[in-house]
């Protein structure tokens, strides 16, 4: 038992009262354009304009793998652009999720769900576009934002 709550739905139609965070994940190219950052866009601008001026300005700033920029799209409502992803996928070299990268972008959304007394919500993060396995993933959301209290919400779409 995780303490994860599993849902039929659209991440970025989070359920509940509260403030909440959408946490995703992104490549460290500055790409944005497939997957469900493109739902995320549908609904909001900014979190692709911040991600992609984050990205441009990155001599300047923290972007790396392991970064999360947290943009505000509603009065109760953030999220959290993850970067836990090297590089795309292209052909057969490999999958560019990075576990690390992920492990230490959820320590910081804990960090910000306990300062804002927010729930986390996502998609099955890391195993779409990026290649990875929940089986590696889901004990990482466990760890950093469960076993600190964090309420997590899990969307699995369509079906």
């Amino acid at each position: 038992m995780t303490g994860i709550t599993y849902v039929q739905g659209d991440a970025t139609t989070p359920l509940g009262k509260g403030v909440k965070i959408i946490a995703h994940v992104c490549n460290d190219l500055g790409g944005w354009g497939k997957g469900f950052v493109l739902a995320i866009s549908r609904r909001w601008p900014e979190p692709e304009a911040a991600y992609r001026s984050w990205h441009r300005a990155r001599a300047g700033n923290d972007f790396a793998l392991g970064a999360v920029q947290y943009v505000q799209v509603g009065p109760h409502l953030w999220v959290a652009n993850m970067v836990g992803q090297r590089g795309i996928r292209t052909g057969s070299k490999g999958v560019p999720v990075r576990y690390e990268a992920i492990d230490r972008a959820l320590a910081s959304v804990a960090g910000k769900a306990a300062e804002l007394g927010a729930s986390v919500h996502m998609p099955r993060i890391g195993c779409g576009l990026s290649g990875g396995k929940w089986s590696k993933v889901e004990p990482l959301i466990a760890e950093r934002l469960v076993a600190r209290g964090v309420p997590v919400t899990v969307y699995d779409h369509g079906a």
